[in-house]
């Protein structure tokens, strides 16, 4: 079990943000202590922009002498490709899952921060469906089926967790870096609460807004949503030794 909190690593995808991307960062640096801060990494790939590339580069740049901000170019593709190679190089005794479109408040790292040191061996997750979050500028048709599906799977995993959905989560980074990951497109968000469910990790919810992208284009079309419930019906049976990496099994 993990005994305290220490810091916590901030991970970043990024195909085509830029302000989105910079107010993140800029928003997280002006309302955490730095000193809880291990890093940011920022994950890019061949797809990101020329746009979003430079503001990566130039947050680097700009905040040099005051925390560590660096670029990984990932080489598994899709985002949950990049994500779990983010997992993999977080120095942080926690690390944090969220996006840099602003659909994930970045004012809520602080209350994410605030729980680790309280319950370092929990997952703090957001949740949109509890009073304090909510929805803006959702589609109607997937705010209803949202609704179904976390009921349905919550139910299927005897989970009273209101948003298994939602990517953001800050994480104990050992916890992360002992689970054999499978998925690499958008189910693999989903993945990251079921694998640790599975193995009685427990987690704290959150409220949080979301609100939707003001720029860049969604990677995750309306049908790719309905991959989730393989996703749900996989991982409900599997054993303890799949679930975790081989050397972590024993």
């Amino acid at each position: 079990m993990l005994k305290e909190f220490k810091n916590v690593t901030i991970l970043l995808p990024a195909m085509d943000e830029t302000y989105s991307l910079r107010e993140t960062v800029e928003t997280i640096l002006n309302t955490c202590d730095n000193k809880d801060l291990a890093e940011f990494i920022l994950l890019l790939c061949d797809r990101t922009t020329p746009e979003s590339r430079a503001v990566a580069n130039q947050l680097v740049y700009d905040y040099q002498d005051r925390v560590s901000i660096y670029i990984h170019d990932q080489k598994l593709p899709f985002v949950g490709g990049a994500v779990r190679e983010g997992f993999d190089l977080a120095k942080g005794s926690h690390v944090v899952l969220m996006s840099s479109d602003l659909e994930t408040d970045p004012n809520v790292i602080k209350k994410f921060i605030m729980l680790a040191k309280k319950h370092p061996d929990h997952i703090i997750t957001a949740t949109r469906w509890t009073r304090g979050g909510g929805f803006e500028h959702y589609n109607k048709v997937k705010l209803v089926c949202n609704f179904i599906f976390e009921r349905v799977i919550g139910l299927f995993y005897l989970s009273g967790l209101s948003d298994l959905t939602y990517a953001y989560r800050i994480f104990p980074t050992k916890l992360m870096q002992s689970i054999e990951w499978e998925e690499l497109k958008h189910p693999f968000f989903l993945e990251t609460a079921l694998k640790p469910l599975r193995l009685g990790v427990k987690f704290i919810e959150v409220p949080a807004h979301w609100v939707a992208r003001t720029e860049g284009v969604s990677q995750n079309s309306f049908m790719a949503n309905f991959k989730y419930f393989k996703t749900a019906w996989h991982n409900r049976f599997l054993k303890r030794k799949q679930i975790l990496r081989r050397h972590n099994a024993q």
